[in-house]
């Protein structure tokens, strides 16, 4: 067994702090989940806060996007093109990255900032503005998807923050006259929180198929609790107080996760212009245009109708994996 004696926190009473809190949140969870499963509607179709009218509309935009209404059947193909996908490894790759980093701020911020100088009620303090910024920037980071019509650029763009913050507590030097630059770094820390909302929308609006969807976001799971296993291994106690080894490994954690964001990119650009050549095959238009993409409702037909062409959207509920569906989007 592996000695993990230097993982712990400096201090007890930050350690009892972190375990009330897990209590606490688990507390309110379990009180929560009964309320949640009799309220919470199952799908779209059923969905009581919609009018009848609203659910066609939405059920017409589910059509447009092409992932499906759902279904029940496990299909073994569906794993099969899942595992053999290079857009599934990068999904998962950029999980593990993120959380890698993320981890190191929930586990490691009340260490990274007892190595700046502060005592241990300071730091507690201090961790709560990081808090209040990481739900900012998780709000801000979606708001700016859905505007921009674009994951993949906001999720890099929210990195380069992070990278920035990174570079700066390693090479700031620990003096009492660089503790505001040293703490502003590690607040640019909270700009990761933003990745993990888009990489989850990210990763359902390029999927199609029921069975591939669960497969993939299975594999997200196990991707961000790989990275939070990881994570705190970076950090060893007698690296105090700069922790040099630490920062510069996640450092290069965040580059790498920029270049593997601008790598799924270039593959989604290939996989579209792939299915635009089967399209015009099928008799279809080589372009669709992805009305889901839009904030007002909009009929699929509208933009993308061919004149004595197939039907767009027939095959939109047949529970289809995006490889197989033809009129099937990728989504930046």
């Amino acid at each position: 067994m592996a000695d993990v004696s230097h993982l712990s926190l400096p201090s007890n009473p930050t350690n009892l702090n972190s375990r009330s809190i897990f209590l606490f949140v688990g507390l309110v969870t379990i009180i929560s989940s009964p309320f949640i499963y009799w309220k919470l509607d199952n799908d779209v179709s059923s969905a009581r806060f919609l009018t009848e009218h609203e659910r066609e509309q939405a059920i017409e935009r589910l059509r447009a996007n092409q992932t499906g209404a759902g279904s029940r059947e496990f299909k073994w193909s569906h794993v099969l093109e899942a595992a053999l996908e290079p857009k599934t490894y990068l999904f998962v790759g950029m999980t593990l990255l993120l959380n890698v980093g993320a981890s190191v701020t929930n586990t490691f911020g009340p260490l990274i900032l007892s190595g700046l100088g502060y005592d241990k009620y300071r730091t507690s303090l201090l961790n709560m503005p990081f808090g209040a910024l990481q739900l900012i920037v998780i709000l801000l980071a979606s708001y700016a998807a859905q505007k921009a019509k674009l994951k993949s650029g906001i999720l890099a763009i929210f990195m380069l923050p992070v990278v920035a913050g990174l570079a700066m507590l390693y090479v700031l030097p620990r003096a009492k006259s660089d503790q505001a630059s040293l703490l502003a770094a590690y607040y640019l820390l909270a700009f990761l929180f933003g990745g993990n909302p888009l990489i989850v929308s990210w990763i359902v609006g390029n999927t199609g198929g029921t069975t591939k969807k669960s497969i993939i976001m299975s594999s997200y799971n196990a991707g961000s609790s790989a990275g939070n296993i990881i994570g705190p291994l970076l950090f060893n106690k007698k690296d105090a107080p700069a922790y040099h080894p630490g920062l510069r490994a996640v450092l290069a954690v965040f580059v790498t996760l920029v270049a593997v964001v601008m790598i799924q990119l270039a593959n989604l650009m290939l996989m579209n212009k792939l299915q635009e050549k089967k399209r015009v095959r099928n008799g279809k238009k080589a372009k669709i245009h992805d009305h889901s993409m839009e904030d007002k409702y909009h009929d699929l037909d509208e933009d993308n109708e061919v004149e004595g062409g197939p039907r767009l959207g027939d095959q939109a509920f047949l529970d289809l994996t995006d490889r197989k569906n033809d009129e099937f989007v990728y989504i930046y």
